[in-house]
């Protein structure tokens, strides 16, 4: 996934509201977002390729979501699936922050990440380009392809419009997947420089990616009310073009597995 954007503890119903885009190679196979056989209790897409997963939550509430830190200098192509690391939290529902000091102490074996995992009442967040577990703070958040809050165009577009929608009580599944199929890419005097050359640079500066080989796969909403209702829905999408929306809805169930 590689922009995301939530917030977190600012709603008087939604401890949780979050959406975010996972952009991908298009030929990378992928299930979308269902139940898993070999883990019941968790929700969410499943990539085929190594077998983990980019976004997902768990009956007990737990979540978690991975991207990538866009550096092509230090990618390593023997380095360990960064997927790997929210299928094991899910799978396991350990404390977040004690599960964020375990991976601290391997990061090096993944290419950069950035790893959010939470519950409905705490948030944390690792970057293996640190290693430090922060946890995260009551307000509204993004993330892309750098360190959290980076001021990246599309980064602050989406805290735009997730704000907009707070201000106006317009927190609907409909209304967050809106606000990730916007295609306009940033400024050209805005582009982050990433090492990857300017036109690759536009090309992935929108809040929807939209490539020849490479773009939005999915777009994930994830809705955590107060009284324990827990919304999740995944539009996916081939070349750019919708294909389905699946939507879930549960109560979260206070055990940490079920």
């Amino acid at each position: 996934m590689c922009l995301l954007v939530f917030s977190y503890d600012q709603h008087s119903d939604y401890p949780l509201i979050f959406a975010g885009n996972r952009d991908e190679f298009y030929e990378r196979p992928a299930a979308s977002a269902d139940r898993w056989e070999d883990a019941p209790h968790v929700l969410g897409g499943r990539d085929l390729e190594a077998g983990g997963t980019w976004m997902g939550v768990t009956r007990a509430g737990h979540w978690g979501v991975v991207t990538n830190i866009r550096d092509p200098h230090s990618y390593r192509a023997d380095a360990r699936s960064r997927g790997a690391l929210v299928a094991e939290y899910l799978r396991e529902t350990p404390d977040p922050h004690s599960y964020l000091d375990r991976v601290a102490t391997e990061a090096e074996q993944y290419n950069g990440f950035n790893l959010l995992v939470g519950t409905p009442t705490s948030l944390y967040y690792l970057s293996n380009r640190n290693a430090r577990v922060q946890a995260v703070e009551p307000g509204i958040h993004g993330l892309s392809n750098d360190h959290l809050n980076t001021p990246w165009p599309k980064v602050k577009r989406a805290k735009r419009g997730l704000q907009a929608r707070l201000q106006k009580n317009e927190i609907t599944v409909d209304s967050l997947l809106a606000l990730l199929e916007d295609r306009r890419p940033a400024p050209e005097e805005q582009l982050p420089e990433t090492g990857l050359g300017r036109e690759r640079e536009r090309m992935l500066s929108p809040i929807f990616i939209e490539g020849e080989r490479y773009g939005t796969r999915a777009s994930t909403v994830l809705l955590m009310e107060r009284d324990g209702t827990v919304t999740f829905a995944e539009r996916t999408f081939e070349a750019g073009r919708p294909v389905e929306t699946r939507r879930f809805s549960f109560t979260v169930r206070r055990q940490s597995t079920v």
